[in-house]
């Protein structure tokens, strides 16, 4: 071979990516796990971050929205979350029914300990223009949309910010522009400023509804506002909406695609930007320049956002939606790292997806758009990664993630909730607690799944050693039911359910088959022994409902098991809202106690 064509050969193999090396320009992450998502399940068929609570902020109402945010709106989407002087912050966009389609508001939530949280208020309200200004075709409304929404400035001020624009597309030249306003140290929210506008039109401060943020008389406010346009790493997370013409922005997006950034630092300095689709891209100088976005093809996801991050252990996550079916966006997962380079380890975050109630175009099944708390932002106390997303973009959720994360459990499990703090943590415990479902421990340490939700459960799982003998005992007392029974499962690694034992109208069942009975106020003993493949509930043999090696995890469920919606149920066709889903049923309450796996 000539040195022209080896020259030639080795050029051609450069270009097709066959020099790729991982964490620099042409690779910034990789995914190198083994796992996958299956499809056919809604947590995927993954483990578990093991002690992960997931929280409903807000469960939309339209008949009565007092139980909600007051408006009735059913489209809620596109959550941030922050945390500052002892409180968290979550916001998130709203509009009646359907995505991009007017009117559109903002709005604000907040929390003391992230389990208990605030109804929301308006932040931002539906955009109005001065008198004379009219709506320019071919748009016919007015909606906000949400990229960005907290910044701790370096005077200490706490700036919310979110963008105004028009329907039904507010990019570019639907754009308006982006609005701040402070938060104060007790909660109040000072004026709304326009802080940029749009660089593809002429919106200025004499046309547009508010004043530009250096008319300001507050001297603090203004500064704060001139510390976040000057900082590329933050304002970053504005390009897409933007794409400023004014060279406001230094990453030259050439493919014009990149979307939802998020950001962290690796230990070397160098910073690492993520958008949907699983572009990625570095910067050497936090921001200042930037490689051309590549996608990362072992990241497979579709139009949902990602999240990356440098976690309170040190280590790294990058959270999102593992699979390419954009109208079905379920399971959230986290992936782990030590140097924010090569990654491993997926697993589930949030795998519920209750039924989606009310119709709307483009509300995507499953939690998506998930944001942490960005870098440069106070932390909360404690080694927790936070977490907002929303789930089939209608209620607003939050995420505890301890970390380091951990996908296994090794030795006997013994859990009496007696060192637990009532209404606090939920120790070594995945927790799925909806608003009218509710998952916590009472002031008598005993472990409280509640229910009054006709289309969504209390969930609490518990992660124990794959062994192929397994006995399980656990004291219960169903304190009141409805129609619904109690669910308890135990799954293997993937989700297959082994044996499911149903506590309802007195009657204990396995799989079908009477094995006990219980009355209402009285504590009830429960056995499930698990031997190579046989099992024995309540010293009753059952026949299980899918073979399996090693049992791994115990799920304690206050209504049936779901399958549904699935990745063929229909996300666009018309239809009502579910009958009665505004409306509280009969509450339920179990308390469990006394949780022994060995």
């Amino acid at each position: 071979m000539t040195n022209r064509l080896l020259l030639m050969l080795t050029m051609a193999l450069c270009a097709s990516g066959a020099s790729a090396q991982t964490g620099t320009a042409s690779e910034p992450v990789n995914y190198i796990g083994g796992e996958i998502c299956n499809p056919r399940l809604h947590d995927g068929g993954l483990r578990y971050a093991i002690g992960t609570e997931n929280i409903q902020v807000m469960r939309a109402n339209r008949t009565h929205p007092a139980e909600a945010e007051d408006y009735g709106w059913t489209y809620n989407h596109a959550a941030n979350i922050t945390y500052w002087r002892g409180r968290f912050y979550i916001e998130y966009l709203s509009n009646p029914v359907d995505e991009q389609q007017p009117p559109g508001q903002t709005l604000l939530a907040t929390s003391a300990d992230g389990r208990h949280w605030s109804k929301p208020v308006v932040a931002f309200p539906p955009y109005k223009a001065p008198a004379g200004v009219t709506i320019p075709k071919p748009y016919y409304g007015y909606i906000m949309h949400q990229r960005m929404g907290f910044y701790t400035a370096p005077n200490g001020r706490l700036l919310l910010v979110a963008f105004y624009g028009h329907s039904y597309n507010p990019f570019k030249e639907g754009g308006i522009g982006r609005v701040a306003r402070e938060i104060k140290a007790d909660g109040t929210m000072g004026p709304i400023y326009f802080i940029r506008y749009s660089s593809h039109t002429q919106w200025n401060a004499t046309n547009t509804a508010y004043p530009f943020y250096t008319s300001s008389k507050d001297k603090g406010f203004r500064a704060a506002c001139q510390a976040l346009l000057a900082d590329k790493l933050k304002t970053l997370q504005w390009i897409d909406e933007d794409r400023g013409l004014d060279g406001f922005y230094t990453l030259k997006d050439s493919i014009n695609r990149v979307q939802a950034t998020s950001y962290y630092h690796r230990r070397d300095g160098q910073t690492v930007a993520l958008w949907k689709w699983s572009y990625a891209a570095l910067s050497p100088d936090n921001g200042l320049s930037w490689s051309t976005p590549v996608r990362v093809p072992t990241l497979i996801m579709a139009g949902g956002k990602q999240w990356g991050q440098r976690t309170p252990d040190g280590r790294y996550a990058i959270c999102y939606n593992p699979i390419e079916t954009q109208p079905y966006r379920y399971p959230l997962i986290a992936i782990s790292s030590d140097n924010g380079i090569t990654y491993d380890s997926m697993c589930v975050v949030h795998g519920e997806v209750p039924p989606r109630r009310f119709m709307g175009e483009n509300k995507d099944f499953g939690p998506c758009y998930v944001r942490g708390i960005t870098e440069g932002e106070a932390t909360p106390p404690g080694q927790d990664m936070w977490l907002t997303y929303s789930v089939n973009k209608e209620d607003i959720w939050v995420s505890r993630v301890p970390t380091p994360i951990r996908t296994t459990w090794t030795g006997p499990v013994s859990d009496n909730f007696d060192d637990m703090q009532p209404g606090g943590a939920i120790a070594n415990w995945n927790i799925y607690s909806p608003r009218w479902a509710r998952v916590y421990v009472n002031d008598t340490h005993q472990l409280c799944l509640t229910d009054s939700d006709r289309y969504d459960y209390a969930r609490a799982i518990r992660v124990f050693e794959a062994k192929p003998r397994t006995d399980i005992a656990l004291d219960i007392q169903v304190s009141a039911e409805n129609d619904d029974p109690m669910e308890i499962d135990v799954t293997d690694r993937h989700g297959e359910r082994i044996v499911c034992v149903s506590l309802h109208r007195g009657l204990v069942s396995a799989d079908g088959k009477q094995v006990g009975s219980y009355t209402l106020g009285q504590w009830q003993h429960i056995s499930i022994d698990i031997d190579h493949g046989r099992v024995s509930v309540c010293g009753h043999e059952v026949a299980a409902l899918h073979t399996a090696q090693n049992p791994e995890r115990l799920s304690i469920r206050t209504g049936q098991y779901r399958d549904l919606p699935n990745r063929q149920t229909p996300n666009q066709d018309p239809a009502p809202p579910l009958p009665g889903c505004d409306e509280r049923i009969q509450p339920a309450l179990y308390l469990v106690d006394n949780v022994t796996i060995k």
